[in-house]
């Protein structure tokens, strides 16, 4: 397939072929689906807002992005020139806002048509509490959180600029062909290429990972004893259903303050601490060194990547074998530098790297090394767009979709009326409940703050106290 309707088409990226792998074998399609909504605490005039989203469609490649699959059922993408479709406007007046809610989650709970058709939906809402803004929803396949939130940003400032005077006009998008001609010139092979793979493959040979449990090493003895093998170092959470939900607890503005600080003075990113935080509680409850758990890598490092939209998401294991015996602060330095030279090799293709381990270290399919993902996503709206309202309030809500492709993923975001922290776990209803999230949550805090609080303690010592 070279054309499709008139437009070229091109091959999916690695970060595309990630999703579209895992939503290919997931029962309940819409999980590729994220929805979101901004709204604002003032009236809005909805024909300029209309107008400034069809602008932002025109300015943002990957907003009209469509998929096509030849007779052999391999998948690609082509951009089409422009987006006609009819913006909705609901309005919820005489509605609570849980009732709302619920239907936004509902939007967000069904899938896209897969083939020649739009990959996105917006809809601008007036809320029951007076909060005026757009809902939206899209396809991880052709946007990942920032490049979403540089879209909504982008909305909002052609607002701005066409409201308000001395309001810039904003900067344009970059394009996503473009960048996607790069990723799929680097695929097909360069020395840049070559130092990745031997990187990672480095990694895997090394040795290999342990399986660590949320509440203990019993998930791993389960499956031991299932595939008779008591050497067996992988294993999964069992469930029949992949019914997902997204439970939210909120760190306070004061004590978020205290983590960012403790970056700041030590010189390591709020990921690295969160990092310490997850792997020192999964060490605790399990009574393991090793550690493995899965992170994201944006791979927006330019400002051509940073704004060309689509998804860059690489997905890899991180994993780390810290004794007790050091301190906290070795242990987040340890992180750093692992960290720092995982992201010089990251447009490196997950799918591959998995495949590449499974041939390592054969297991029965559907095991795993890692519990649990976690995403820090340090953009927000607070200082990129909304600055020119004053002091005009806004809130921003992320909806589930109802399923999920894992039984836990951990998202870190800011909130954006006071910077706090929101930990948004999404979460297989079946395997894991909610009593096993609350637990792990306090304990994570407890580890954190002790270990900001005294740097110096070693890790055996700070699990002792928590």
């Amino acid at each position: 397939m070279r054309k499709r309707k008139g437009y070229k088409v091109y091959p999916l990226t690695a970060a595309q072929r990630l999703h579209f792998f895992y939503q290919k074998y997931c029962p309940k399609k819409q999980v590729l689906n994220i929805g979101t909504s901004l709204t604002i605490g003032t009236e809005l005039d909805w024909e300029v807002l209309r107008q400034s989203i069809y602008k932002a469609y025109e300015r943002c490649e990957s907003m009209r992005l469509r998929f096509a699959q030849d007779k052999e059922g391999t998948c690609y993408q082509y951009v089409v020139d422009r987006e006609e479709r009819e913006i909705e406007f609901v309005d919820f007046s005489g509605k609570t806002m849980e009732e709302a809610e619920d239907i936004m989650k509902t939007w967000s709970s069904v899938p896209f048509k897969r083939n020649d058709s739009p990959m996105n939906r917006i809809v601008m809402i007036h809320m029951p509490d007076g909060f005026n803004g757009i809902y939206l929803l899209v396809d991880h396949m052709t946007m990942d959180a920032q490049s979403l939130i540089c879209f909504m940003k982008d909305i909002i400032e052609i607002y701005c600029n066409a409201k308000y005077e001395g309001v810039p006009y904003p900067k344009d998008m970059t394009s996503y062909i473009e960048q996607l001609e790069k990723d799929l010139a680097y695929e097909a092979g360069c020395k840049a290429k070559e130092r990745d793979e031997a990187f990672f493959k480095g990694l895997i040979e090394h040795s290999e990972p342990m399986f660590n449990g949320i509440e203990g090493p019993q998930v791993l003895e389960e499956a031991r004893e299932k595939y008779k093998d008591p050497d067996l170092r992988a294993a999964t959470y069992l469930s029949q259903s992949v019914d997902s939900t997204v439970d939210v607890f909120h760190l306070e503005e004061e004590p978020t303050k205290r983590l960012m600080d403790f970056c700041e003075k030590y010189h390591v990113s709020l990921v690295c601490l969160l990092m310490m935080g997850l792997r020192t509680y999964l060490q605790k409850v399990n009574g393991n060194d090793d550690v493995s758990i899965n992170t994201t890598i944006a791979r927006r490092a330019t400002v051509k990547e940073k704004k060309c939209g689509g998804t860059r998401i690489h997905t890899f294991p991180f994993r780390t074998v810290i004794p007790e015996e050091k301190t906290f602060l070795e242990g987040i330095y340890e992180i750093r530098d692992c960290q720092n030279a995982m992201f010089m090799h990251a447009n490196y293709d997950s799918v591959d790297f998995f495949a590449r381990r499974g041939k390592c270290y054969p297991h029965p399919d559907g095991l795993t090394y890692e519990p649990i993902s976690l995403t820090y996503q340090p953009m927000t709206l607070q200082e990129k767009g909304l600055d020119k309202l004053g002091d005009i309030k806004y809130k921003t809500k992320w909806y589930p979709n109802g399923a999920a492709a894992q039984a836990l993923y951990l998202t870190v975001m800011h909130r954006p009326e006071d910077n706090g922290l929101d930990f948004n776990f999404e979460h297989w209803i079946q395997a894991m409940p909610i009593e096993k999230l609350e637990y792990l949550y306090y304990y994570l805090c407890r580890i954190m703050f002790k270990g900001v609080e005294n740097p110096d303690l070693t890790i055996g010592e700070i699990i002792k106290l928590v």
